[in-house]
């Protein structure tokens, strides 16, 4: 869902940079997933991978320059979750429309970001502790998908790369900064 949004956000992008942290295992299946998604709306990836506590972020994005990068996304984890300023500052220094997978990067400057809505995660998980308290055994309860998502674009970032977010995406936006 985040490529189709940000290739509705700038339709004329055809090479996406992925930046992940190539280290941890969640990150490598996100980046697989970001693979078919691509192949099914004809983009092109470009994989900025960083490793270690203190990833080589520019030199990822220098990495996404060389590769003619159009756009970013970001897979989060905690090691770039310790990043979002750097991150976003980093995607408008390279003029680069940003998606993100927590709104944090958006608040912090980036474009826009699709994710699961936090405050309704802990609200079931709440519901989940409650059982459990009450003698639910933890592995009879269902493992659940998240069924809220919140989309948070930035126009203060779009004017400055000079996007015109389309009112398609402004009307379906839980939030947007100006």
């Amino acid at each position: 869902k985040r490529l189709e949004l940000l290739k509705e956000a700038v339709p004329g992008m055809s090479r996406v940079g992925v930046l992940w942290d190539a280290d941890a295992p969640g990150p490598a299946i996100a980046f697989k997933e970001y693979e078919a998604a691509a192949r099914a709306l004809k983009i092109q990836l470009l994989s900025l991978e960083v490793r270690g506590p203190n990833p080589d972020i520019e030199g990822a994005f220098q990495a996404g320059a060389k590769g003619r990068a159009h756009a970013l996304i970001t897979v989060q984890n905690p090691v770039l979750l310790r990043y979002p300023k750097r991150i976003a500052d980093l995607a408008m220094k390279n003029r680069l429309p940003s998606m993100y997978e927590v709104s944090q990067h958006v608040e912090d400057g980036g474009l826009m970001s699709y994710a699961a809505n936090v405050v309704d995660q802990y609200r079931r998980a709440a519901t989940y502790v409650d059982k459990i308290l009450k003698g639910t055994k933890p592995g009879d309860l269902p493992v659940e998908q998240a069924a809220k998502f919140e989309l948070v674009v930035n126009l203060k970032t779009a004017r400055a790369l000079g996007i015109t977010i389309p009112q398609s995406i402004l009307v379906r936006a839980d939030r947007v900064i100006e």
